[in-house]
């Protein structure tokens, strides 16, 4: 094996739907290295969903291989994936996915309980340095419903990092966010790219391409581009060219 973080040959996954088959990935491969920043784009339909379950140890695939950090994921037992995904995954979802009535701390403490190697003392500290990354130490006893959308997406960023995972996979993470906060939370994950992390950007929105370092297009389950982006486009300049009349909504 190579130092490939990640590697897929020939995935395949169908689907039965009735008395139909339906094939949602069709024969995918590429390989992601570290440090990578890479949107995956596709309009509903095109297997980007079925792609990120699979990357994220949610489901196998029908046919074909995965390989996350040199690991062979195909043939894992349900528990043994289980555990994969949280030592080396970070995930952060479009809706944040935070546990409601529980402090920020709380939640980002959420994926080391399952890692017996920390103690109690040792996982509030990884916490509260996760927050410290994400600009939330002034924050760390509110409560979800205390926090805007954009402070609740740094919590589950914040959340996803705490286990230094191989790989940060963020599907649709700017989707329920303005347009400042959105690029707010793209400032961030070029900020967490440039430190050396490898990051997975799963989207609709084809304005994301920009800011990462590399797109793969998938279309009817096939990859139709896989391209690397010579220029790619900072986040903080196209937040400080925002027009100012949401001043008010600007969080710190």
């Amino acid at each position: 094996m190579t130092n490939d973080i990640i590697k897929i040959e020939n995935l395949r996954r169908d689907f039965t739907v009735g008395s139909e088959v339906v094939h949602a990935l069709r024969g995918v491969s590429f390989s992601i290295q570290p440090g990578e920043f890479v949107t995956i784009m596709g309009t509903s339909g095109s297997g980007k969903s079925t792609l990120l379950n699979i990357l994220g140890c949610l489901d196998t695939p029908t046919s074909g291989d995965y390989y996350l950090d040199g690991i062979a994921v195909r043939d894992m037992g349900k528990n043994e994936r289980a555990t994969l995904r949280n030592r080396k995954i970070g995930f952060v979802f479009q809706s944040y996915n935070l546990l409601p009535k529980t402090t920020a701390l709380e939640n980002v403490e959420l994926p080391l309980l399952y890692n017996p190697t920390f103690s109690a003392k040792e996982r509030k500290e990884k916490a509260m340095q996760a927050l410290a990354e994400v600009s939330l130490s002034d924050r760390i006893n509110h409560r979800s419903n205390q926090m805007s959308g954009g402070q609740q997406q740094r919590v589950a960023i914040a959340r996803a990092i705490v286990n230094d995972p191989v790989i940060l996979l963020a599907d649709e993470a700017t989707g329920n966010l303005d347009t400042r906060t959105s690029f707010e939370i793209l400032t961030l994950f070029q900020r967490l790219h440039s430190e050396g992390r490898t990051i997975i950007f799963v989207t609709h929105n084809p304005e994301i391409a920009q800011f990462s370092s590399r797109n793969i297009v998938l279309r009817d389950g096939h990859i139709t581009e896989d391209t690397i982006n010579p220029n790619v486009a900072s986040a903080k300049e196209a937040l400080a060219a925002l027009p100012k009349e949401n001043d008010e909504t600007i969080e710190n």
